[in-house]
């Protein structure tokens, strides 16, 4: 990944949940010339996103957590540490949605809400 998405604060990855990944992967593939792999290591079927040979975001099907909701794209910002940042997310009017839990071999990440209700995912990547 890119030095920049890797700094505090930047916005480093996104991810679609869709529950049809291949039409997903024919759309956007086509409207963008996106390239796609199969990733076996996130416990589920999961498609990495790459723009010239680089991996910029995923897609996969809901996971019984999002059941229910529309497709989306979720985005996620990198920080230092998820949890301290979880911690602050009340204490500046936000919601923490889903607590900080690890993604084995990528990193740790939390869902937040701000105060108008905006989501997103604070990330902090496993140091290699």
């Amino acid at each position: 990944m890119h030095d920049a998405l890797m700094k505090h604060g930047a916005f480093s990855w996104n991810e679609l949940m869709t529950p049809d990944v291949h039409a997903a992967r024919s759309f956007y593939g086509a409207l963008f010339g996106w390239t796609f792999e199969n990733f076996l290591g996130a416990g589920a079927p999961y498609t990495l996103v790459k723009v010239d040979g680089e991996t910029v975001g995923g897609m996969m099907a809901p996971t019984s957590a999002y059941a229910g909701q529309p497709p989306a794209w979720g985005v996620c910002v990198t920080v230092e540490d998820v949890d301290a940042t979880a911690r602050q997310v009340e204490t500046l009017g936000g919601k923490l949605l889903r607590p900080p839990e690890d993604v084995p071999g990528f990193g740790r990440f939390c869902v937040l809400q701000d105060p108008q209700g905006a989501t997103l995912c604070a990330l902090t990547y496993r140091q290699p």
